[in-house]
């Protein structure tokens, strides 16, 4: 038997509206949730869920219907001392830093992660997922970093993966092995 990971990106809130870096604290807006219980009913069943520890991750999952257990490991890309500021406001205040941790995979966020730390981390993870389905609502940069580590990118194409709101990437596999089923909106097939 395989694994079978279904991860779903949370439904819009104000932190994705205004491009700030995630604080853990933002949650999703009405239309965001409604969307979310909508497309409830669209995910297949699951032996397990799993939940990003952020509450936009919780708001999507408990309006998704999806009972879970909370993963640190599923943590967003921790931001340091960037965290819940405009990606506008930090580009003008500490524009060459910026610049540095979106162009180096090493580089962390003062007082936070490098993307290499966040993608070793959700590698870590995604090679302890047990056989059978799981659903997971994460984070963007969790289902960018599950990618970059299911089909072996370099960490430097982290940021050239997008991840729209609500939707869902697949991955399934045995023995490390992993294939992708590119991104969809939930409930839109």
């Amino acid at each position: 038997m395989s694994s079978r990971l279904v991860l779903v990106s949370p439904a819009i809130g104000p932190a994705l509206r205004e491009a700030r870096f995630y604080d853990g604290s933002s949650s999703v807006d009405q239309g965001g949730a409604a969307r979310a219980r909508a497309a409830a009913k669209a995910l297949p069943e699951a032996a397990r869920v799993m939940v990003s520890p952020g509450a936009r991750c919780r708001d999507t999952a408990e309006a998704l219907g999806l009972r879970g257990a909370v993963a640190a490991e599923l943590a967003p890309l921790d931001a340091g001392r960037w965290r819940g500021r405009a990606l506008a406001e930090v580009g003008a205040a500490e524009g060459e830093a910026l610049a540095r941790w979106l162009r180096d995979p090493e580089y962390p966020a003062p007082g936070g992660e490098s993307v290499r730390q966040v993608c070793a981390r959700v590698g870590r993870w995604l090679e302890s997922v047990p056989e059978g389905r799981t659903v997971a609502v994460v984070e963007p940069e969790v289902v960018r970093a599950a990618v970059v580590h299911a089909l072996g990118l370099p960490t430097g194409a982290f940021w050239r993966l997008d991840v729209a709101p609500l939707t869902a990437t697949e991955l399934s596999g045995r023995a490390g092995r992993w294939n992708l089923r590119l991104g969809h909106a939930v409930g839109g097939g």
